[in-house]
């Protein structure tokens, strides 16, 4: 296996190649290295403070008192703490293929803290998340529907059959399972023109279906509960069925499925997940996804199709167990197929490489560390990415937005990319390699701070070219073409014993860093 290869391999499954990463993935091979990295399961969030009280107290009119300042929103109540854990797991953590299959997920499923609050509800969320990555679609859309947090965000919670809330019905169909318009199974339109999917009695059916969920037991609050006879907001666990809210009439759902008169809540929850999975939608539709947050933004039909087959089949080669749904099939297919792999990429293949996999990745290939603390609000709303804050269920950004002067190509990323963004990029690496990052901030458990070590790379600094060349093989797989290179190059060389003392050789490595981490070669992953 070659170094490009490796490294593109590492871009679309890890959170950024390392030296030490690209030589393992290149000793074994692409197969066997995803193979190894579905078995594994080490990443979790476990930060923030609390187990479910913020939702059971009833002694005092706000949840935080005096005493539990200045952190208690934070701790408690927001998704600081679990923003930590991402970032800590994404750069330090080997299950690295779960991890970024989960964060596809949970940019395809989001959240935000705006609307919904309680730390332990978010590590519950995610933390199931990180169990279903490999499993089947079918329960993960199954765990969405019934989870507490998406029932609060989607006002699918307490939803009472007299005047259906058709806010996470219309959801469930247009972003998390079969999209607004008909699709062939390569993901193109029917008919060359968008045929609607279902219309608006068709969402008024699923809302219809989906009545009749309340919250787990074991909330409280000071007011009590509402409505008569429903469980306060509490996120431990799944919603629970309550029939006295649960419409019961026949409805005619896609896919044929129909229900009928005098069902209840589970039976008709369960019509409702074979009714979309059924659909011939589902596979285009999420494989597509799939491909565009792992590999590329423009996939070709053909590329689409193999990845559909597969979601369809349940198998992929080895992989897979023969039932609809399967991702770890979807997920070998998406990284395993021949447009994935290889040194050769077609000329729409890449993709804009996203904030966080930017901050991950530079991180990762200059050996870094970091505790998360300066990606939420800083970095993170600087580039216009704060993870577990999408500013809406559509996410950060949307999956066909188009990049103007490309002939009709699309780049999600490029949705939160502008010229503000792109000069954050580089302040981010000045942030990094210039500044010396940041230090641990003594009220976060576990604090590390955010910072790189160039350490490893002096002993290579006596040669510019030589320098330049070995970050960009762990950062791009290839050398810099010809005429950066040798601009790079000349930049680098600029530092001797001479002009910069004992530390010419930290210098010289810094700058090439920079400017091969600054590089469009590195921004766009390709």
């Amino acid at each position: 296996m070659s170094t490009r290869d490796a490294v593109r391999l590492a871009d679309q499954t890890t959170f950024g190649p390392t030296e030490a990463l690209v030589t393992s993935i290149k000793a074994k091979g692409a197969t066997a290295w995803v193979t190894e990295q579905f078995a594994l399961k080490t990443s979790r969030y476990t930060s923030g403070k609390g187990a479910g009280e913020y939702h059971q107290y009833v002694d005092r009119p706000d949840f935080c008192t005096p005493a539990m300042e200045p952190n208690c929103f934070r701790d408690y109540i927001s998704t600081d703490p679990l923003m930590w854990d991402f970032y800590r797991n994404a750069v330090s953590q080997p299950d690295q293929l779960r991890q970024r299959v989960t964060f596809a997920f949970q940019q395809m499923f989001p959240l935000n803290n705006a609307e919904v609050l309680g730390t332990y509800g978010f590590r519950n969320y995610y933390n199931a998340m990180l169990d279903g990555a490999f499993g089947n679609y079918r329960d993960m859309l199954k765990k969405i529907t019934l989870s507490p947090l998406m029932g609060d965000f989607l006002n699918n919670a307490n939803n009472d059959k007299g005047a259906p809330n058709e806010n996470f019905a219309r959801e469930l169909l247009q972003l998390f399972s079969i999209g607004t318009c008909e699709l062939n199974l390569d993901g193109s339109l029917k008919g060359g023109k968008c045929m609607p999917t279902y219309n608006n009695e068709t969402v008024r059916a699923y809302a219809y279906a989906l009545t009749g969920w309340t919250y787990p037991a074991g909330g409280a609050h000071p007011n009590g509960c509402w409505p008569s006879g429903a469980n306060c907001r509490y996120y431990n666990g799944d919603m629970v069925p309550i029939e006295k809210y649960h419409d019961t009439q026949a409805r005619s759902l896609l896919s044929n499925v129909k229900l009928v008169a005098g069902h209840k809540a589970p039976a008709a929850l369960e019509s409702v997940l074979d009714s979309v999975m059924a659909h011939p939608n589902v596979a285009p539709f999420i494989g597509r996804q799939l491909i565009q947050h792992l590999v590329s933004s423009n996939p070709s039909p053909a590329y689409v199709t193999r990845v559909a087959t597969a979601f369809n089949n349940g198998k992929y080669a080895s992989f897979g167990s023969g039932v609809r749904g399967d991702l770890t099939a979807t997920v070998a297919a998406v990284l395993l197929d021949a447009e994935a792999r290889g040194d050769s990429v077609p000329a729409q293949g890449g993709k804009l490489r996203e904030p966080v996999l930017m901050f991950t990745g530079v991180l990762r290939g200059l050996n870094g560390t970091t505790d998360g603390e300066p990606f939420n609000w800083y970095w993170g709303g600087n580039l216009q990415q704060r993870v577990f804050n999408a500013p809406s269920i559509f996410s950060d950004y949307p999956p066909d937005y188009p990049v103007a002067g490309t002939g009709g190509l699309v780049g999600p990323a490029f949705g939160i990319h502008n010229a503000n963004t792109a000069l954050a990029r580089m302040n981010y690496l000045l942030y990094l390699i210039d500044w010396g990052g940041s230090g641990a901030d003594a009220s976060i458990p576990g604090a590390t701070g955010t910072k790189v070590n160039l350490a490893s790379f002096t002993d290579s600094a006596t040669d510019a070219g030589a320098l330049v060349d070995r970050i960009s093989m762990v950062a791009l797989g290839r050398l810099l073409p010809s005429t950066p290179r040798a601009s790079v190059v000349k930049a680098v060389e600029r530092w001797t014993q001479a002009t910069d003392g004992n530390n010419w050789k930290t210098s010289r490595v810094k700058r090439a860093a920079y400017l091969v981490y600054a590089s469009p070669d590195y921004q766009i992953q390709r």
